[in-house]
């Protein structure tokens, strides 16, 4: 997608009329959308099991809705628990795939349901001694990839060599290692280090046995699928494609499952933002927004992204301008050297592709209020869908 696109001004009345009915800032969470991801990756990854990551968009909607598709959830906080609580969703189809917890996190996560959980070094198999009975464990397993914005190898995970000391270590404290987990990065350019981290993880699977001499039977294969953003990303199929291939060469009795967030939220949600000022600033006109990098922007300093914007104007001509948003900090600037029509105060500017991120990161810095979340096309519960999935 472009950084900035030029629609007439006529296109703005749906947008001026939802800001008229609830206010401004402003996020629309499309719950069709959140459908229509889903059912895409479905397609593109027939078999494995998806786990949706909450933090991705810890909003009731999306919850509610892919719960209603049969989606099971990855957590990772007591918080993001509650809200499943609060949802009424099946604790059976539930990860916890934070490798660093407290212990009062395990047990509020046992107290939910969840009975799988993530591990990535000794100090953290120790933690589930008194749990040993109740519980089952996948071991993270590092695959750097520098290719990407985030990668997610950094913080966590342990080396493949080192898998063998971590079952040798869970089988001595008695605890039950179900197979291994890796995350590859955010929003890859390729599936090129998926590849590498299924293959490497293959050869753990089918060389080593688990704690009690049973395969490792679970591959978690993380997420990391891309969405459009500011210019060209690989389509789901040709993404998707490798992955299945090296899908396929797994032994028989390995389960997969993935943990999707951004592929399924981010083009769920729209943002709305009005012009709340403008000034004339050396070669530019500068436009304050109601919203901005300590709002729903917030994904372009924690998330590097760049998101898609469309402004309403009939003129012709443009000008140098910057975008910023409504703080008293000067790094509040959501978009710069853009060459665009003039806007007037009360004017809209709509960013696509917020959902992931954006709401989620959103702080309350100088005390402005965050865009309100109006939620669309609801969807009603589908119980048939969720007996068609088989979870962990």
């Amino acid at each position: 997608m472009d950084r900035l696109s030029v629609k007439p001004r006529s296109a703005e009345k749906p947008y001026l009329d939802l800001i008229a009915l609830h206010g401004s800032p402003l996020l629309v969470l499309d719950c069709k959308q959140l459908v229509k991801q889903y059912r895409q990756l479905k397609q593109a990854l027939p078999g494995v099991t998806l786990y949706y990551a909450i933090k991705s968009l810890p909003h009731p909607a999306a919850v509610h809705t892919l719960e209603s598709l049969g989606a099971g959830f990855d957590i990772a906080t007591s918080g993001e628990i509650e809200l499943l609580w609060d949802q009424r969703a099946r604790p059976r189809h539930t990860i916890h795939t934070h490798p660093i917890k407290r212990d009062n996190d395990i047990r509020d996560a046992l107290r939910f349901g969840c009975t799988t959980f993530v591990v990535d070094n000794i100090y953290e198999l120790e933690k589930f001694i008194n749990y040993r009975h109740r519980v089952g464990l996948l071991i993270r397993v590092s695959f750097p990839n520098p290719g990407t914005p985030i990668d997610l190898s950094r913080k966590f995970g342990c080396k493949p060599d080192e898998v063998e000391i971590l079952l040798n270590k869970a089988f001595a404290l008695g605890l039950h290692v179900k197979g291994l987990s890796f995350h590859a990065g955010s929003q890859c350019p390729d599936a090129s280090n998926h590849v590498n981290a299924i293959e490497q993880c293959q050869n753990i699977i089918e060389s080593r046995f688990n704690s009690r001499g049973k395969l490792l039977s679970i591959l978690d294969i993380g997420g990391g699928f891309p969405v459009e953003y500011v210019g060209k990303a690989a389509t789901t199929e040709t993404f998707c494609r490798p992955i299945r291939k090296a899908l396929a060469r797994l032994p028989e009795h390995v389960q997969v499952i993935a943990e999707p967030g951004r592929f399924i939220s981010a083009p769920a949600m729209t943002s709305i933002s009005t012009v709340m000022g403008k000034a004339h600033r050396g070669d530019s006109i500068w436009y304050y927004l109601d919203d901005g990098v300590y709002g729903s922007y917030s994904g372009q300093i924690f998330d590097h992204a760049t998101y898609p914007l469309t402004i309403f104007s009939d003129y012709k001509q443009e000008e140098k301008a910057v975008i910023a948003g409504p703080t008293c900090d000067s790094i509040d600037v959501i978009a710069e050297d853009l060459n665009m029509p003039p806007m007037a105060i009360g004017d809209l500017v709509v960013g696509h592709q917020m959902g992931a991120y954006t709401s989620a990161t959103a702080t309350d810095f100088n005390l402005f209020k965050r865009a309100k979340i109006v939620v669309i096309n609801k969807q009603p519960s589908d119980s048939a869908a969720k007996n068609t999935v088989a979870f962990i």
